[in-house]
């Protein structure tokens, strides 16, 4: 809670894989806000009671919106979702407007490892901002497990990274109404 709040307002990728993260580990510990309690938010040791009662319940509330929006096996909450649709039309905003042509420039050399992801995807194409999103859950989640991972997908990750990297900023700037000034920074 405390770390999805902090990377909300800093970094709006890393907010959402956080948050993929943490539906998974919901997913992980079967729902169960017990098990979460006696396995997750009891190692706080330097958080108060209130703070730890605060966690609990968000995690609580997140069981509960993953149960009544039926993402209890897969899928994403419609929080993130709502992010990746504000993403989506920021992003369209940024492609539209001549002022931001570092941004296009940079999209411009994400797309063709879009374009390749999508192509693997099958039947669960996603947009272009949810299939990046995507590929950043994919590479962290071989991380953490060990695998091993080809140059060439580091590769493509370093320019998908960037790509978000720049999006986030702008999305950061665009929440605090300080994007469509005279430039692009």
């Amino acid at each position: 809670m405390y770390t999805a709040s902090e990377k909300k307002r800093e970094n709006i990728a890393e907010y959402l894989l956080y948050m993929w993260q943490i539906e998974d580990l919901i997913r992980a510990y079967g729902l169960d806000i017990d098990r979460i309690d006696n396995e997750i938010i009891s190692k706080y040791s330097n958080l108060t009671p209130e703070q730890r009662r605060d966690l609990h319940d968000w995690y609580e509330s997140l069981i509960d919106m993953m149960r009544r929006e039926g993402v209890e096996k897969k899928g994403h909450l419609q929080l993130n979702k709502n992010v990746i649709i504000a993403l989506d039309d920021l992003h369209r905003r940024l492609l539209a407007d001549e002022r931001f042509a570092q941004y296009s420039a940079e999209f411009y050399k994400t797309l063709p490892f879009i374009v390749e992801l999508r192509a693997k995807a099958g039947e669960e194409k996603a947009g272009e901002i949810e299939t990046c999103l995507n590929a950043l859950y994919g590479i962290l989640m071989l991380r953490l497990k060990g695998e091993e991972i080809s140059k060439e997908t580091l590769e493509a990750i370093s320019q998908i990274s960037r790509f978000m990297a720049m999006l986030s900023h702008y999305y950061k700037k665009d929440y605090n109404n300080e994007l469509f000034t005279d430039r692009e920074d």
